[in-house]
């Protein structure tokens, strides 16, 4: 299942147009903000998809009976660029764990390149909802690999939401290919077209970690 939250008429849309906009990309402070303001978006509209319970709040003048969530949450994301869009997450879901991944592309002399996994620090995945948050999706090679290094050193999740801002139409239907259809759900800002021949979206945002961290080596 996929849900695209730039289809609807909301303030979303704002920030998805700011974090595009060359203009304002130039203040990397403001990208980031953008970046956690779309996370904090996500995560509202995720939280309507989860199991709640019902519970006792007491007040001053009594009880009062709440719904709250009972699954239990982990926020992965991938370092470094996925950094603002998780706290955006963690702003929301202030109980859940997190958990990291270090990975890169490993360009070769034919310019194809592949994606490497480095670092792993996450909790255990056994029967928790995994939100797996990547600002960009491009040709889902490293959300596939990501997911599955999660899975096999860390244990499997009752759940998986992936949350990207911008996805590309070849990214989305690998990740739906690869991705257990009955326990993924895909959540995005946009879904654009084209694909350059080094996997950047176009239109797309550009490189999110060097517009949120500064030019990298």
């Amino acid at each position: 299942m996929i849900h695209i939250l730039g289809e609807q008429n909301s303030i979303f849309n704002t920030f998805m147009a700011q974090v595009r906009d060359k203009s304002v990309q130039t203040d990397s402070m403001r990208f980031r903000c953008n970046l956690e303001r779309i996370g904090e978006i996500m995560s509202y509209e995720i939280s309507k998809t989860l199991n709640y319970e019902q519970r006792q709040v007491e007040t001053p003048l009594g009880e009062a009976s709440v719904s709250l969530i009972s699954d239990k949450l982990v926020i992965a994301t991938v370092l470094r660029a996925g950094l603002p869009l998780h706290q955006g997450f963690l702003n929301y879901f202030d109980n859940a764990q997190s958990a990291f991944v270090a990975a890169y592309r490993k360009n070769e002399k034919s310019g194809k390149f592949t994606v490497k996994v480095e670092y792993v620090s996450s909790c255990d995945l056994t029967g928790k909802v995994l939100l797996l948050v990547d600002p960009m999706l491009a040709t889902g090679q490293s959300l596939r690999l990501t997911y599955e290094t999660l899975l096999e050193k860390c244990g499997t999740p009752l759940h998986t939401h992936v949350a990207s801002v911008i996805a590309s139409e070849q990214g989305v239907e690998y990740a739906l290919k690869h991705l257990p259809q009955k326990s993924t759900t895909l959540w995005v800002g946009a879904v654009d077209a084209e694909l350059t021949s080094k996997a950047y979206i176009v239109p797309g945002i550009g490189d999110a970690g060097d517009l949120a961290f500064g030019d990298k080596l």
